[in-house]
């Protein structure tokens, strides 16, 4: 008999930016870290003989709780990785929502007919992890076994080893970001021990504790997820760009430095130009709820990607809506191969500072020549297998 730890990853950055990732390679979240040293303190007393985790960065910076402590090897296995979501990955879910809501549908019921071009279907991703399951388990018998893997793959091996096949697996429950599961596994018997516990997380770090759909599973409110459509700043989006950039300089420097809404302007169109994403505008269903404003060709050579303006409608504020624009900019600028975000705020701006903070941009220089003082704030976003 082996027994087997199944672990989820971190909470990273899909789980954080409501983004659909997969095979999408994320990291992990500033939380997410906060999750595995609870992790590694739950595990610090318990025999482990072996570590193994899927071959993406969020399932391999996680099983550092266990490997690295225990001065084991990481081995990996491809056939733990997440479901395959095609043409979906690193599409926002709100995206989904707004364009493909049928399939979204069929998605979250891990119907039995889902598919996206390109990708697998539920039926694939039961037979995958419960085949390398059982061959990691016949590698080790009479041993402990850490496996690092995802969300909907570990639901896929706990319906599989309960005989229930897509369509079939409402029942069963959700794992929270390194939430753990036990198995014995006795050839191709698998017996569950316990599953998805989350003891080691207190409510402050939890991510199914900070989301309304797993709070409210009666049926209350849903997570409100964005999805973003380019801006054409010579039409009608022109005056809701003005309107935005005036209500921000307002709201932060007053009436007593004039605002310049023409230049304001002129500098979007001509640092968009040629860059269709580069200015977008965040949708709450058909509301407008806020705009991203991306400079493709500032700071290419130092492998960063600018953020000129971060919006989001008075209505909309305070809602947990604004990180999904930092995760939209990373999903433009992280192909292109920059490496880290930078944004210039205002030193006095206690709101932005603040939520900039808490999503990972630190201090590194302070704007030279500009009209009021500004911080040049920056955030990393490349891959780091160091840690």
């Amino acid at each position: 008999m082996t027994r087997v730890y199944i672990v989820r990853h971190a909470e990273a950055e899909g789980n954080l930016y409501r983004r659909v990732h997969g095979w999408y390679d994320s990291l992990i979240t500033g939380n997410g870290y906060r999750q595995i040293a609870a992790l590694e303190q739950r595990f610090a007393e318990i025999p482990v003989d072996a570590v193994y985790s899927s071959d993406l960065f969020r399932t391999r910076t996680t099983a550092g709780a266990l490997y690295k402590p225990k001065n084991l090897p990481l081995r990996t296995a491809q056939g733990l990785r997440e479901i395959n979501l095609g043409v979906w990955e690193d599409l926002p879910f709100g995206e989904l929502a707004h364009r493909d809501p049928e399939r979204l549908r069929a998605f979250s019921a891990m119907a039995p007919g889902f598919s996206v071009q390109g990708g697998e279907t539920f039926a694939q991703v039961q037979e995958r992890v419960l085949r390398t399951v059982r061959e990691i388990a016949a590698a080790h018998p009479g041993q402990t076994v850490a496996l690092f893997s995802h969300g909907t793959a570990i639901r896929c091996l706990q319906g599989a080893i309960r005989g229930l096949g897509p369509g079939e697996m409402d029942s069963l429950g959700h794992s929270d970001n390194t939430g753990v599961s036990c198995f014995e596994v006795n050839g191709d018997a698998v017996t569950p021990v316990f599953e998805n516990d989350n003891s080691h997380l207190s409510e402050a770090i939890s991510t199914l504790a900070r989301q309304k759909w797993w709070r409210n599973k009666s049926g209350g409110a849903k997570d409100a997820n964005l999805w973003f459509r380019p801006m054409d700043l010579r039409g009608e989006d022109a005056d809701f760009y003005y309107e935005a950039r005036q209500e921000a300089w307002l709201d932060i420097h007053g009436p007593a430095i004039p605002f310049d809404g023409a230049g304001f302007l002129a500098d979007a169109r001509q640092g968009a130009k040629g860059f269709p994403g580069a200015i977008v505008c965040a949708m709450l269903g058909e509301e407008p709820a806020g705009i991203l404003q991306l400079s493709p060709r500032r700071g290419a050579e130092e492998g960063v990607g600018w953020l000129p303006f971060v919006y989001m409608a008075p209505a909309r504020r305070r809602q947990g809506l604004g990180v999904q624009l930092i995760g939209q900019a990373v999903s433009f600028y992280r192909p292109m191969g920059r490496t880290r975000l930078r944004l210039r705020c205002a030193p006095d701006n206690g709101v932005a500072q603040r939520f900039y903070q808490k999503y990972g941009f630190y201090k590194v220089g302070e704007a030279q020549g500009a009209r009021v003082p500004l911080d040049i704030l920056e955030k990393r976003i490349g891959y780091d297998d160091t840690e």
